[in-house]
């Protein structure tokens, strides 16, 4: 008899389709009763099977393709994300006038570029003994923002992207050939790389309330900003971002203005026959965004406010929470500090009256024989049940189960089948 016999919903994203209603499908049960309602209110873009940023239409889920070391990964995602809006226009015409070019110059659609059509532009430096370099201005508020683009190495491999009011240099360098972060400064910075040796740059910063410089600086072999150019070596960009936001999100494409994708609802999963009040488990396979201090949940409940069972990923410490919410009030409540949330992790939360326990990564991390679980539960949700706290993460597997499986049956469930298996799960690259 196998662990899965028991299971209630079972959701592995593989299938969807267009519409608003139980358009992703999930494994079980076949009925189609644990199909989830995804929508989102705009186009937004995910990295598809060839590894491709590809845009799709509003309310399809986004089945996103994970990457190590720029090489697509077999198994999608579920990418749910919260609404944020590019600033930067003309993302992908660097030719435009939009940009001011200094002692630099921009050639239009010379390579293929990350989505896979020839839009990717050479940037050149002159023969200045200077900096070379182009930027855009932008009036911002006193919060983060994070600024990105994608940059491909010719003559050049090294580029600096700076967001600043000038006075106050918040900078980061990155170096194209070994896909690392040379240096920041009043910065974090990330890089990631994408197919064809594409990588993804980016730096977040603490802006004041004032006009900031969007700048994106060429630099010689040895990381100068300042240096004798040859008039003809330089690199590809694609694909400028400038978000109000602590982290970086999925790529939104502008042209005369500014664009905002939509934020993800993901909802509506089950009904009271996959469920079961007295004993159950609710396990996910999932990483957050970022650290960035907001709860999120992935939540099964009745269709009151005041029972529910939840998972909570809390991204301020790290912590993820198995929580059993009953006539308003924790029943129970185990936490586990996670040593990066970020990180693909697979965690259970088991219930049962007076039995819950939760398990991270093939570990018991907590338990608690105090309480009794809540009834009528009738609903899975990616929020809290009744609409809050949003789950924003990747999702690769989220299951019910209608017994409290045996410690031995968590243990296989949360854990790695292999090294290999761990290590490409939770994006790591094997050398």
């Amino acid at each position: 008899m196998s662990i899965y016999d028991n299971a209630g919903v079972v959701q592995i994203p593989s299938g969807y389709k267009a519409g608003t209603t139980d358009n992703l499908y999930s494994v079980l049960p076949a009925n189609g009763n644990g199909d989830f309602n995804a929508t989102r209110g705009s186009t937004a873009t995910r990295v598809n099977k060839d590894g491709f940023i590809e845009s799709v239409a509003t309310n399809v889920p986004r089945l996103d393709y994970p990457l190590i070391d720029g090489v697509v990964q077999d198994c999608p995602a579920l990418l749910l994300e919260p609404s944020e809006t590019n600033y930067q226009i003309r993302s992908e015409e660097f030719d435009n006038s939009a940009y001011q070019k200094t002692r630099s110059s921009i050639t239009a659609n010379q390579i293929v570029s990350p989505d896979g059509t020839l839009t990717a532009d050479l940037f050149t430096e002159d023969t200045s003994n200077n900096s070379h370099y182009l930027y855009d201005t932008l009036v911002v508020s006193a919060d983060s923002y994070t600024v990105s683009v994608f940059a491909k190495a010719k003559d050049r491999y090294k580029i600096k992207l700076r967001f600043d009011n000038v006075s106050t240099r918040r900078v980061a360098s990155f170096d194209l050939n070994s896909g690392s972060i040379i240096s920041t400064s009043n910065s974090t910075a990330t890089i990631k790389q994408f197919p064809n040796n594409w990588y993804r740059c980016s730096i977040t910063v603490t802006a004041t309330a004032e006009t900031f410089y969007n700048f994106i600086h060429i630099l010689d072999d040895s990381g100068n900003e300042g240096y004798a150019g040859d008039g003809s070596s330089g690199l590809y960009i694609w694909g400028s971002q400038i978000e109000r936001s602590s982290y970086l999100t999925s790529y939104i494409k502008t042209t005369s203005s500014q664009a905002t994708r939509s934020a993800d609802v993901c909802n509506g999963s089950g009904t009271s026959a996959e469920f079961n009040d007295s004993e159950g488990v609710l396990f996910a396979e999932i990483a957050a965004l970022a650290n960035d201090g907001t709860i999120r949940r992935i939540a099964m409940s009745n269709s009151a406010a005041n029972s529910l069972n939840r998972i909570e990923l809390n991204s301020v410490s790290n912590k993820v929470f198995g929580v059993t919410f009953t006539s308003g009030s924790n029943q129970a409540a185990i936490s586990y500090t996670m040593p990066d949330a970020t990180t693909p992790f697979k965690m259970a939360y088991k219930y049962k009256n007076n039995d819950f326990a939760l398990w991270v990564d093939g570990f018991k991390r907590g338990a608690d024989s105090s309480g009794i679980t809540p009834t009528a539960l009738v609903k899975l949700n990616f929020d809290n049940g009744v609409g809050g706290s949003d789950f924003y993460g990747e999702t690769k597997q989220l299951m019910t189960f209608k017994t409290a499986l045996t410690d031995s049956e968590l243990e296989t469930l949360t854990s790695w089948d292999s090294f290999n298996a761990m290590a490409t799960g939770q994006l790591y690259t094997i050398e």
